[in-house]
């Protein structure tokens, strides 16, 4: 075990390490996204995005008192900080989201300092109120419950769900109404749950059984389980997930926030009666981006598997998907990572939701395995350009392997359709479905390929 004061040695050689990879790095987010537009070589433009929290550090000093005070604590709970965890991330340097300190170094640590926390009991009756800036671990079985955070513009609220167990019958589990951003941190086995309809909360059509109006960021490294009959986590701003590992079933949207979703990691196992991840903002067709660097996600969805309004990047890790479309967003870019995709309407659909952006689908790298179902389904569908610059993509297709409106370059990787490699994308028929197939008329045929010719059948 190690002392406290060798614990505080480690954590000042971190933070001197990770102070100085911040300050070489420019200041931007994981919102509010510039136009992307794309030429006849690819090139992509650098997405813009506002600064975000580079002062937040997670290791703080402390006197021997404070030290001795905390290491009693801790030695009650399943939460320990004798180790500090910090996720590694890995981006892709030519995406179309420019991920320079889109996560702090405090969003990325998935073991909290708890030189300062509070410890708190959940009680069946009894709401939990936190009105303050702090470090909160909070454990215990209730119903009933809801934790509620309303602090300063400018607090930092960190919940460590320590083994804790909440079923509600109407309101939400955990409730931010306001703070700069909260992190939910799981420790242990923690469940949350909401059995009955849900109920407003003052001006607030509260729909999730974790609702936050600020920041939230998802971490850790226990297991939270969330069961809704609305949607599961709902963030009315930016929402991050790096760590822990989720168990989410919900009769609507799993995660969804209004202006970005930002994953580093995590294991993410969701049954979604809509989309398993769904960022949009109703007001503002700008924002709306995902971006995953990596993550093991296990996602049965009724519509989307992940749709965004803007740009959905994915640099990185393991997806299984099974859904009507399993990827969706106007311009969608695929870096790297494992993608199976099963899907009943489009695998993966570049489709014009943002004013901002120009409708792409476009492929630098990855494993990406898609396989349709009947009928009039296409593996890659955009109303822009697809491009294909490297990676594998493996279509098994009954009627479309791909359909666009405007042209398709297969400039690098492999391409595989129905067991056979192709050197060209097949020719989409302009405009795409039943109407543009009986405008040219139904001689044309089929594609052996699966892709749509111009007059052929739909």
């Amino acid at each position: 075990m190690f002392t406290m004061k060798g614990i505080d040695l480690m954590l000042k050689k971190s933070m001197a390490i990770m102070a100085s990879l911040l300050f070489a790095a420019a200041t931007v987010g994981c919102s509010e996204a510039a136009n992307i537009s794309v030429n006849e070589t690819v090139s992509t433009s650098t997405v813009r995005t506002e600064s975000i929290d580079t002062d937040e550090t997670t290791a703080t000093a402390a006197d021997e008192t404070s030290e001795t005070e905390a290491s009693a604590e801790t030695s009650e709970s399943s939460v320990s900080s004798d180790t500090v965890e910090v996720a590694e991330l890995s981006t892709s340097s030519n995406g179309a989201t420019d991920t320079t300190d889109m996560f702090t170094e405090r969003d990325l640590t998935q073991t909290p300092d708890l030189t300062e926390a509070q410890y708190l009991e959940a009680m069946s009756s009894e709401d939990i109120e936190i009105t303050s800036e702090g470090v909160y671990v909070i454990s215990g079985t209730a119903s009933d419950c809801t934790i509620s955070v309303n602090a300063p513009d400018d607090a930092k609220v960190q919940l460590v769900l320590d083994d804790l167990s909440i079923t509600n019958t109407s309101d939400a589990a955990i409730l931010v109404t306001s703070c700069d951003k909260v992190f939910v941190t799981a420790s242990g086995d923690s469940s949350l749950s909401v059995t009955g309809e849900f109920e407003a909360v003052d001006d607030m059509n509260v729909d999730a059984v974790i609702y936050s109006k600020s920041d939230l960021v998802l971490n850790g490294t226990g297991t939270l389980s969330i069961d809704s009959t609305a949607n599961g986590v709902t963030s009315k701003d930016d929402m991050k997930m790096t760590g822990g590992t989720y168990n989410v079933t919900t009769t609507l949207d799993s995660f969804e926030a209004n202006d970005s979703i930002c994953i580093a990691g995590g294991e993410f196992n969701i049954t979604s009666g809509k989309d398993a991840f769904n960022c949009e903002n109703s007001d503002d067709n700008t924002l709306g981006n995902i971006y995953i660097a990596d993550g093991t996600f296990n996602i049965s969805a009724t519509s989307d598997g992940i749709q965004g309004t803007t740009v959905v990047q994915i640099d990185g890790g393991t997806f299984d998907i099974t859904s009507a479309e399993g990827i969706e967003g106007t311009y969608v870019q695929i870096n790297g990572g494992t993608i199976n995709i099963t899907a009943s309407d489009d695998g993966i659909n570049a489709t014009s939701k943002s004013t901002a952006y120009s409708v792409v689908a476009e492929f630098n790298g990855g494993d990406i395995t898609i396989v349709m179902g009947q009928g009039d389904t296409d593996g890659v569908d955009s109303n822009g350009s697809i491009y294909v610059n490297g990676g594998t993509i493996n279509i098994t297709a009954q009627m479309s392997s791909f359909d666009y409106d405007n042209e398709a370059q297969l400039n690098g990787g492999t391409v595989i359709i129905n067991g056979e490699q192709v050197t060209d994308i097949p020719q989409s028929m302009m405009g795409g479905g039943m109407g543009g197939a009986m405008n040219g008329g139904m001689g044309g045929g089929m594609s052996d390929f699966g892709g749509r010719r111009r007059g052929g059948m739909a």
